[in-house]
């Protein structure tokens, strides 16, 4: 009896010394935030508070009023319990897909709107996420930035999962909003067109291909952004001047911001918010302003 007891005692001892090894348990969610990002530490996720969101105004995006209303309309519908859609946000970069994301929030944050902003290689904990979201009253936006594939991510099965649902039914107060500058999110490559052509050892190819297709068809809504024309880019470049006290875009500054576009490379509302900052900073440090 004696020797079972110091067993127990050993064993108590040894168990006491690995659990000083193990992570502390979850703290919960500060529910107080608007916003959260999803953060793994020693292999265990937490949902934390974004102290600062970036708050866009709508108005702030300009020349995607198209697309703007179709998000805009999608996401009352979701904050009034309504049947809502997920939404992908391609095209091409800079032109205010994850702005308008931002936009949304900022414009429903007080109707129960909020935010969880996941990072790709984060996507295989989106049905531990979906599940500490389920029984809350407020309506998230899972947020998922420039979001690609390669056919060995991890994170794109976890995605279908929480986009179509598995054997346990999507929840209600969850909607996926992702970005990414490829449409079907997944690179193609021109053999996989080539159906007679052997690929591999595959026997039917084609089906690789509509694998790939059907992930973006699990969002409800498309919304497909394009590069400016000169005139959408100063129009924008006038606004964000505007706004820092610059009124008048004149020659001196439409050329300005046309050499400033041409270093880029591009012409969009991030290029355009760029150069406005450059340019009032300029101003401010020759004391022009």
């Amino acid at each position: 009896m004696a020797d079972f007891e110091q067993l127990i005692t050993r064993a108590e001892a040894v168990l006491a010394r690995l659990e000083s090894f193990l992570p502390p348990p979850a703290a919960e969610p500060d529910w107080s935030a608007i916003a959260w990002r999803w953060q793994v530490l020693n292999g265990r996720g937490h949902l934390v508070a974004v102290e600062h969101p970036h708050h866009i105004s709508l108005d702030d995006i300009c020349n995607v009023e198209e697309q703007k209303a179709d998000i805009v309309r999608n996401t009352e519908q979701f904050v009034h319990g309504y049947p809502a859609n997920n939404v992908l946000l391609t095209g091409a970069r800079g032109t205010g897909k994850s702005s308008l994301v931002k936009a949304v929030l900022s414009a429903f944050s007080d109707q129960g709107l909020r935010l969880v902003e996941v990072d790709k290689q984060d996507l295989v904990s989106l049905p531990e996420i979906v599940a500490l979201l389920r029984e809350r009253k407020e309506r998230f936006i899972i947020f998922c930035d420039d979001l690609s594939f390669e056919s060995s991510d991890p994170g794109y099965k976890a995605l279908k999962v929480v986009l179509d649902g598995s054997i346990a039914a999507t929840s209600d107060n969850v909607v996926v909003y992702a970005t990414s500058n490829r449409r079907h999110l997944m690179p193609e490559y021109m053999s996989e067109n080539l159906e007679v052509t052997r690929h591999g050892d595959e026997i039917r190819p084609s089906d690789t291909t509509e694998e790939k297709v059907s992930l973006s068809e699990r969002f409800g809504l498309w919304l497909s952004f394009y590069s400016f024309s000169q005139d959408e880019y100063l129009a924008v470049v006038a606004q964000w001047l505007k706004q820092h006290g610059v009124e008048e875009l004149d020659d001196e500054i439409r050329s300005a911001a046309l050499l400033f576009s041409h270093t880029r490379g591009a012409r969009s509302g991030r290029v355009a918010y760029q150069f406005a900052r450059d340019y009032v900073g300029r101003l401010a440090l020759t004391g022009k302003q």
